[in-house]
């Protein structure tokens, strides 16, 4: 009987509009979420990434994950569109952070020159700023340095990207659960 508790739960629905194909799968256990996307090119992934930016507030944490050319800035500029950002945005990848001003402040960050130490900067500013924190490479952190964020995991497939949206913690669950209505 106790087990039954455990069982997992799969929904899967198929919507395809505006060139992007909505694969759902809800998949909880243990608060555990995920919810994907095929983007068919880059207009359609700046096309995501600006619905998601729209349902960010202050303090929200993104994890983009993805091998190099993936879409994590292309991703990361429809963010920025969904905050109103005007400027052009530019991968950190040299400058290990960007700020830009919308909406929100966004900090978008790449990690993966600092590798295992993340002392090397200070990420509690960008974390618990006044802002939106975008962190390229953020896997390289360890869970230890985060606990509540949403996981953008972006892989190259055909022509397009396939993109998984984990949820991690309550408000990354709570996000998850409002881009799930786009």
């Amino acid at each position: 009987m106790l087990s039954h508790l455990f069982l997992a739960v799969l929904v899967l629905e198929v919507k395809k509009a505006s060139g992007i194909t909505l694969a759902l799968g809800t998949k909880r256990l243990f608060c555990y979420n995920i919810f994907m996307f095929y983007s068919e090119n880059e207009e359609a992934l700046i096309r995501l990434g600006q619905k998601i930016g729209q349902k960010l507030v202050a303090n929200d944490l993104l994890v983009l994950t993805g091998e190099l050319g993936s879409g994590k800035t292309t991703l990361t500029k429809g963010i920025a569109k969904g905050l109103e950002i005007t400027q052009m945005i530019k991968s950190p990848t040299y400058t290990i952070v960007r700020e830009y001003e919308g909406r929100l402040p966004l900090y978008h960050l790449d990690v993966y020159r600092i590798g295992d130490d993340p002392d090397s900067i200070d990420l509690d500013d960008f974390i618990f700023g006044d802002g939106v924190t975008v962190i390229e490479w953020g896997e390289l952190l360890g869970e230890h340095v985060l606990s509540d964020y949403l996981e953008v995991i972006l892989e190259k497939k055909d022509e397009g990207r396939q993109v998984r949206l984990v949820a991690h913690g309550p408000r990354g669950a709570e996000l998850l659960g409002a881009i799930q209505d786009v």
